[in-house]
């Protein structure tokens, strides 16, 4: 049987045209990434200082990099979904808290993906800024190296995420918030909404006519911003509105870029 709120949420899929999806850890831990703050597991904790000055800390981060289950993850159920999604033509980003690079390998297009946090795909040089691919360091420390350094500058290394201390990269949340107030429904997943400036993608989606869909194992501050809200498994629930069929034919309206406003 459909609850109430899942056929509330087919209506509103059914009915929209610019779609963005707003993705957390939710989304992942049915790959077998676990749903901790950071997908850098047991350091996740560590600030952009702390991280500079501590060669202990760098150390243990290598060591957890080197063997984190997001190297032999597949996409899962929720993955494919919004790539069908994306296929029917009515997706337009997916903006993701994430950093394992799943989305993608699912297909995705990577255009369509604004990765909030970064990735940890790559490393950047925390002096010369260069980025390199992550497989490079992790075959350093698989050899044996206990703290890769930048092979340019001989600088620290470490993963192309977003730490503790450390601001977002301000073109794609200038991105993000686009696609926030560009879409008609936005559907949010597997996320606690408890980072700023993420939670605020829904709010700003909100106040610019969209309608919200939160999908999250647990409540959520925005739920009250919400038109529906499942606490239900992503991996159910995103197969179910990917399938649902198109009606109408929908307006197009833009609010511009809000880094005009």
């Amino acid at each position: 049987m459909v609850s109430e709120a899942c056929a509330a949420a087919r209506a509103l899929v059914a009915s929209a045209h610019r779609i963005t999806v707003l993705t957390g850890a939710g989304v992942s831990t049915d790959s077998g990434i676990p749903d901790f703050r950071s997908h850098e597991g047991v350091w996740a904790d560590f600030t952009l200082e702390t991280y500079l000055s501590d060669p202990e800390v760098r150390r243990d981060a290598w060591r957890a990099r080197l063997t984190h289950p997001m190297w032999t993850a597949r996409p899962n159920a929720a993955h494919l979904a919004l790539v069908a999604l994306e296929r029917s033509g009515r997706l337009r980003t997916v903006i993701t808290q994430n950093v394992d690079g799943l989305h993608q390998k699912a297909g995705s297009d990577p255009h369509r993906v604004l990765e909030l946090h970064g990735t940890m795909h790559l490393t950047v040089c925390l002096d010369c800024g260069i980025t390199r691919p992550m497989r490079d360091a992790l075959e350093r420390v698989a050899a044996g190296e206990a703290e890769p350094r930048c092979a340019r500058c001989g600088g620290i290394l470490k993963s192309a995420t977003i730490s503790f201390g450390q601001p977002l990269d301000a073109e794609v949340l200038r991105r993000a918030r686009t696609a926030a107030i560009d879409c008609d429904v936005m559907l949010v997943a597997g996320t606690s909404l408890g980072v700023q400036p993420a939670a605020g993608l829904v709010g700003l989606a909100a106040k610019a006519g969209a309608s919200v869909i939160i999908c999250n194992a647990e409540p959520t501050p925005c739920d009250e911003t919400a038109d529906v809200v499942m606490h239900e498994p992503v991996g159910d629930v995103l197969p179910d509105l990917a399938a649902v069929p198109p009606v109408g034919q929908g307006t197009y309206r833009s609010w511009g870029d809000p880094s005009t406003w």
